[in-house]
This record gives structure tokens, C-alpha cells and sequence, in this order.
């Protein structure tokens, strides 16, 4: 391994970051960028042997930016790192093509664990992942796990009490599009309104009550 590119839009954590990685591999060449666009950008221009993203950055998110990863240089290996549990997002990603999925939480061995593992051309996951992905079978999903990766985004930033309007600007999106979307959503959850969207997604543990009350 050569070459890891790093993207997360905190500069303290890949400070973190790139200090236990040259720790471990003193003479890999590490990127760092601090969001999707530029990690899309220096992705599809230069070769690297390792992604690693944050899952919610400016820009395109990482689960957007590891679709396109995905189809433009599908052999290279993505894990993304986030601040949610693995049962939120840990199945979108691997499914989207990632290589592994790491809360944040985790101990810093479980990074390089987690690299050493995706090295040998492995998958990174915990026990509780490797379970549902053999055994969770599609009727006892929750109804927001059956929702596409675009409309769970979308699903989200409603919950934590962003507009129409803004989602729009913010994805890149027709205003039009973002109210299809919310109503399919809302259609799907069985959900009338927006509070009860909110309500829903903090007692799911997709949303916090602070990251509604900070917004």
C-alpha cells in the first residue's frame, strides 16, 4: 500500500487520522481532503490503493461519493468511517461497494485492523453486521432500511428540520424533485408530517436530539 487518500471535513480528526497512519505506515503518501467533491476529483485523477471517507461531508456525501468512486475505478477499496452505528448505515454501505464500515467510537487499533483486513482483499465488518447481512431477510426490515440511499439523505436532512428549498440547493436538486422525494418517503414511513418524520427518526437513533436542536 503506496497511496491513501483521506477525506473528512474536520480538520482535528484527520489530523488524528493521518498521525496514526504514518505511525503505522511511515511511508505511505496520504491525501487529505475536506469533502466529496474533491474527493471524487482526486480520486478520478490519480490512482490510490486506499479511500478512506467520512460519511457526512460538504459537497457529496460519502455514500455518494463512494457510488461514484465505485464507477469510475471500481477495484479500489473504500472504507468509510461515521459517527453512527453500524446498524444505520453500516448495510447501505457495504452494499453501495464499500470495503468496511467503522464508527468513529471505535479504538484506534480498529482502524488499522480494518485496513489490514481490506489489504488481504477482505470485507470489514462486526459480528452483529455479518449477521444481518446473511440473515436479515427483506420482511423484517425497518421501513426507512427499505428506502433508497437518495431518499434516506433526503429522509435526514427533513428530519433534522431542513427545508425543501435547502435540500435542494444543498443536493443539487429541483425543488420539485425534493418534494417528490419527501412525499414518497413520508408515503413509505407512514408518516403525515414533518414533526413526526423528526420524531421518527430520533427514536430510531438515525438523528439525535441534538443534531435537531443544533440545526
Amino acid at each position: 500500500m503506496k497511496k491513501i487518500i483521506l477525506a473528512d471535513d474536520h480538520s482535528f480528526i484527520r489530523m488524528g487520522l493521518m498521525q496514526l497512519l504514518k505511525d503505522e505506515y511511515p511511508t505511505v503518501e496520504i491525501t487529505e481532503v475536506n469533502d466529496g467533491d474533491k474527493l471524487v476529483a482526486e480520486v478520478t485523477k490519480k490512482d490510490f490503493d486506499l479511500v478512506i471517507s467520512d460519511l457526512e461531508m460538504p459537497g457529496k456525501s460519502g455514500l455518494e461519493a463512494l457510488q461514484f468512486i465505485k464507477q469510475v475505478k471500481p477495484k479500489i477499496p473504500v472504507l468509510i468511517l461515521s459517527i453512527y452505528t453500524d446498524d444505520i448505515y453500516a448495510l447501505r454501505v457495504l452494499k453501495a461497494g464499500a470495503s468496511g464500515y467503522l464508527n468513529k467510537n471505535a479504538a484506534p487499533y480498529e482502524l488499522i485492523h480494518a485496513i489490514e483486513r481490506i489489504k488481504l482483499g477482505r470485507k470489514y465488518i462486526t459480528a452483529d453486521i455479518a449477521e444481518k447481512l446473511l440473515l436479515l431477510p427483506d420482511d423484517n426490515k425497518q421501513p426507512h432500511e427499505l428506502l433508497s440511499n437518495r431518499e434516506f439523505e433526503i429522509f435526514k436532512l427533513l428530519a433534522k428540520g431542513k427545508t425543501i428549498t435547502y435540500i435542494a440547493e444543498t443536493l443539487f436538486l429541483g425543488v420539485t424533485t425534493v418534494s417528490t422525494y419527501r412525499n414518497r418517503i413520508m408515503s413509505k414511513l407512514n408518516l403525515h408530517t414533518n414533526s413526526e418524520l423528526t420524531r421518527y427518526a430520533i427514536q430510531h437513533h438515525i438523528i439525535s436530539d441534538i443534531d435537531f436542536l443544533s440545526m
